[in-house]
């Protein structure tokens, strides 16, 4: 497994492997790796040549008041995670290397950016779109993946991969989840025990949703909404920042929950932003289909 830093170089070593016919597989990260992580790097290294996976703390998808400089950076422990899921290279680069001083060039996805977690985090995806388009042009991957916990993020950088006519496949993985059911994540290092479970609760609520829709006794998505912050203002100390339901293929808001959806939120548990979601099909066909996807 080799490291690399400078972004020059990581263009030159992709080269050469792409000379060769070798395919290439991204798995884009900020580090600080879980099991979640795992998932897509076992997947990108099955089905490509060369895995890649990149460790960067992006420093222009943090607002002014967030996390940036106690944000996790476990690097040996990341480097040992990756070896040991026969990773061919990871890509560290600095800030500096990155965005230069006079660095003037960003990408913003229109409408979906703004919306949903956008709407608290005025320009964080303007730095998620512009990083994912630099790590694209650095690494030239066949495939990028990427996990459906964020499945905003996942929306926009498919958009962006399309209207920017990039030769990536984007490749959308499962939500991995510790035994509580809380969704992994980076960022769940900050809670304590207790702080967990509450997370939990997140998930709950969307799976009562979830049934409620699939027995059709509520495809309002008023109600819905309703009832799962209901719910999770049952989670001591928590605060709502959104619960919504939009349509799965185009993030638009639905007032009936009459095709395939996604419900998602995001709440505060302690000083912590928990994000989670969950995929309603009401088409009984097509729903078993994912699930059966999804248990193999």
């Amino acid at each position: 497994m080799r490291i690399i830093r400078a972004p020059e170089r990581m263009q030159q070593e992709i080269a050469a492997h792409r000379k060769k016919g070798s395919s290439v597989g991204l798995v884009p990260t900020m580090g600080a790796l879980h099991d979640g992580h795992l998932s897509l790097v076992n997947k990108a290294v099955k089905e490509n040549d060369i895995a890649v996976v990149s460790i960067f703390v992006n420093p222009a998808q943090f607002g002014p008041r967030e996390d940036y400089l106690r944000y996790p950076r476990p690097f040996k422990r990341d480097a040992e995670f990756c070896r040991k899921a026969g990773v061919d290279i990871i890509f560290a680069p600095e800030p500096e290397s990155m965005y230069s001083k006079n660095y003037l060039t960003y990408i913003k996805v229109e409408k979906i950016s703004d919306m949903l977690c956008g709407k608290f985090r005025p320009g964080h995806f303007r730095g998620v779109a512009t990083v994912v388009a630099k790590l694209f042009n650095l690494c030239m991957p066949d495939k990028a993946y990427f996990g459906m916990k964020d499945y905003q993020q996942l929306k926009i950088i498919e958009q962006m991969t399309r209207d920017l006519n990039f030769p990536v496949k984007i490749v959308p993985c499962p939500i991995v989840r510790e035994t509580s059911g809380l969704a992994m994540s980076s960022r769940n290092s900050y809670l304590d025990a207790k702080q967990k479970l509450y997370g939990a609760r997140i998930r709950e609520a969307l799976q009562q949703a979830s049934y409620m829709i699939k027995c059709n006794k509520s495809k309002n998505t008023g109600k819905t909404i309703a009832n799962i912050e209901k719910t999770l203002l049952g989670i001591p100390g928590a605060k709502i920042d959104y619960v919504a339901v939009r349509s799965a293929r185009t993030l638009s808001p639905l007032n009936e929950i009459n095709e395939r959806a996604v419900i998602l939120a995001a709440v505060w548990v302690g000083k912590t932003r928990l994000i989670d979601n969950i995929i309603i099909d009401t088409n009984p066909k097509r729903q078993y289909r994912i699930s059966k996807k999804t248990a193999n």
